[in-house]
């Protein structure tokens, strides 16, 4: 039997050293097709991509969204952030998300999944929700990736309020946006990297 484990609080986290993120030399913004090309070779010689979407927030009572307006991807390296405006860009961030055998790692996928069926009409292939790996370790209260950062690396992952529910639609994003996006990414991607060496599965 799994032996119950609890998941650190906020006041614990807060007390933890940072966790090193990506800075803008290791972000890549792609909004073309050619750049979207270059980012697919470089992203393909890997086994896993720490996986996430954005969407421009809705506030008013049966508004609908039609994002996801971001796609972001990374490796241990580098990140990178797809802006879905452009049709090239968007045909290849959809072969990139259907790609057979690589896993694509992140928290809270379930949302992420059916937006991008609605916008791409491809089901994307090989979505790793890392919260199951949790939960199988007896972790019972859902992670999330500043529970995860904490529990394997005793480290906080600080994440923007602002950024997160800033307009992800428009057509110029900002250094926080980028740095914001990359990083959930990024470190969705460190703790499916962790868990391999730990031997944890799903």
């Amino acid at each position: 039997m799994t032996q119950r484990r609890d998941t650190p609080d906020k006041e614990a986290i807060a007390l933890l050293p940072e966790f090193p993120r990506l800075g803008l030399d290791r972000i890549t913004l792609v909004n073309t097709g050619k750049q979207a090309q270059q980012a697919h070779d470089a992203l393909i010689t890997s086994p896993a991509w720490g996986f996430d979407t954005e969407s421009k927030p809705t506030f008013r009572v049966g508004e609908a969204s039609d994002g996801p307006h971001v796609l972001q991807l990374s490796t241990g390296e580098r990140a990178w952030v797809f802006q879905l405006h452009d049709p090239e860009c968007r045909a290849v961030a959809a072969d990139l998300l259907a790609r057979e055998g690589i896993a694509k790692a992140g928290f809270g996928l379930g949302d992420d999944r059916k937006r991008i069926i609605q916008k791409f009409g491809v089901e994307p292939a090989g979505i790793l929700e890392l919260n199951t790996i949790f939960k199988a370790q007896g972790y019972r209260k859902e992670m999330g990736v500043k529970g995860a950062v904490a529990v394997l690396f005793n480290q906080r992952f600080q994440k923007s309020k602002k950024a997160a529910t800033s307009n992800w639609a428009n057509l110029r994003l900002s250094e926080s946006q980028l740095v914001y996006a990359a990083n959930d990414a990024y470190a969705a991607y460190r703790v499916w990297e962790e868990t391999q060496a730990l031997g944890w599965k799903p």
